[in-house]
């Protein structure tokens, strides 16, 4: 469809252009259009919308008019002299399969068009069988993502609260729990949002939930550099300790729980201040309830071709046994995926600056290492992860840097803003300015999964939310407990 002409306000060049929207047409801002040039068909995106009318260009004659009280609109035909700019940014010029930079500005009078659809797919590099996250904005095409270019190389997912991150992950999910062949995936979920699959008809039997109640981790299995990891205050002269006691142990047995090893240690001949730190450090995680002689889940169990682990991490109160858990389960995994013992998996970290802070000392962060390692070696072993937060500038910036796609919901907080600008490739100053202005369920994706950044509008998910629970009805339900309490002891 026909939808302008190319003018020449300040010039056409190649990195902007301008053309007048004829009358009748109805454009927006973020809209792609395509013109033919001498290179071949051009395409842009529509960064910014201007009105003019030279009957309201001069600010005294409109005064004056005003003034006597007499309307312009009445006085002159004004309406035909109001007219609509757009100033579009090139994205590159598409000839056959080739794709090229443009080198030579359209030209004054060319006729743009609004981007058919074949093009634009195309142009951000869809894929016919790829995970339908949503429609392009202003555009009726679905925005399919390549699995392998949306994951190999890591995806953040970035957003204030109740900009729709969850939501977006669920439909991610969803996708990929559609397929037959698709990597395993295992959520943390500090909030208990996603064991709403194990409800849902079609994906319940490919869903498992592991909780307070059902998470453990053998103690035989673990090394002394792996309990460092969990006690990054142990010296090297320490872990060189532990690591001998260890030894002796699994000599004496091959299965064996942490107070095995307390014991183990007591009796152990090493210096008595060492024996005294080692032992209150264990005796510190064996209080966790975490560990036992059995692993639970097993790596079989949580890592499932096209299946769901949750890690529900509800019940836990304390931060520092939420990432125990994310550290045992993620290191476990990546080891497991190094041998080829397990399928290529997808690890999503809800939260993920609590998991992998910035400016925290190692020992309040004891599972960022693990996500960081993942995070710069993964894409080696099909060992993906997704970073989803409120607040990436709290995030580790190795972990964030290495996300090669970024799917950017609202953000208005003028730090973390300035955080994404600086780290996402392809972010241009109209789209960081466009972010903070987002609705809900609105995102931007940039990055490796997509040629060039594209604004979406995030389809709707199929698996139910959980209810959100509003004031009153909190306030209702403290009551109702309050009162069978006092029924239960005082009646």
């Amino acid at each position: 469809m026909e939808i302008g002409a190319v003018i020449s306000l300040e010039g056409p060049s190649t990195s902007q252009f301008w053309f007048v929207v004829k009358k009748g047409v109805e454009v927006k801002k973020h809209q792609y259009v395509q013109l033919q040039t001498k290179e071949g068909l051009l395409v842009g995106r529509i960064e910014e919308l201007e009105k003019a009318n030279k009957y309201f260009s001069n600010p005294e004659t409109v005064s004056e008019f005003e003034n006597y009280g007499r309307n312009l609109n009445e006085q002159f035909p004004v309406d035909r002299w109001e007219y609509l700019i757009a100033k579009v940014r090139p994205l590159g010029v598409f000839d056959n399969a080739e794709e090229k930079r443009v080198t030579i500005p359209p030209s004054p009078s060319t006729k743009v068009y609004l981007a058919e659809n074949d093009i634009l797919k195309r142009v951000f590099g869809f894929d016919d069988n790829g995970l339908s996250v949503g429609l392009v904005e202003h555009h009726n095409l679905e925005a399919k993502l390549n699995i392998t270019r949306l994951f190999k190389k890591h995806l953040a997912i970035l957003g204030i609260s109740g900009s729709g991150k969850s939501h977006l992950s669920n439909v991610l999910i969803e996708e990929l729990l559609s397929r037959e062949d698709s990597p395993a995936v295992i959520v943390i979920d500090p909030h208990g949002e996603y064991t709403v699959f194990s409800q849902d008809e079609r994906f319940s039997h490919k869903t498992r939930v592991w909780n307070k109640d059902n998470i453990s981790f053998a103690a035989y299995k673990i090394s002394a550099n792996s309990f460092a990891e969990l006690i990054p205050e142990m010296s090297a002269a320490q872990r060189r300790d532990l690591a001998k006691i260890i030894d002796k142990l699994r000599e004496k047995k091959k299965v064996y729980d942490l107070n095995d090893l307390i014991k183990e240690v007591e009796n152990s001949d090493i210096r008595q201040n060492v024996k005294d730190t080692l032992v209150s450090w264990l005796e510190d995680l064996n209080s966790s309830g975490l560990f036992s002689n059995v692993d639970k889940p097993s790596l079989q169990e949580l890592a499932r071709v096209s299946g769901l682990s949750v890690i529900d991490l509800s019940s836990f109160v304390h931060l520092k046994e939420k990432q125990i858990v994310v550290t045992r389960i993620a290191r476990s995994l990546f080891e497991a995926r190094r041998a080829k013992t397990i399928p290529p998996f997808i690890i999503i970290i809800e939260e993920s600056h609590q998991f992998a802070p910035e400016r925290e000392e190692v020992s309040m962060a004891i599972s960022r290492g693990v996500i960081e390692q993942i995070a710069r070696e993964g894409r080696k072993f099909f060992a993906s992860l997704v970073l989803i937060s409120q607040r990436p500038i709290k995030l580790s910036t190795t972990a964030l840097s290495q996300c090669n796609t970024h799917i950017i919901l609202r953000i208005t907080n003028p730090y973390d803003l300035q955080h994404i600008e600086e780290s996402s490739e392809g972010i241009t100053a109209e789209i960081a300015k466009a972010i903070s202005g987002l609705k809900v369920g609105e995102a931007f994706i940039v990055g490796e999964a997509v040629n060039f950044p594209v604004l979406i509008k995030v389809r709707k998910r199929s698996v139910k939310a959980t209810k959100d629970v509003t004031l009153e009805e909190e306030i209702k339900e403290f009551k109702e407990k309050k009162q069978e309490y006092i029924d239960f002891f005082f009646s």
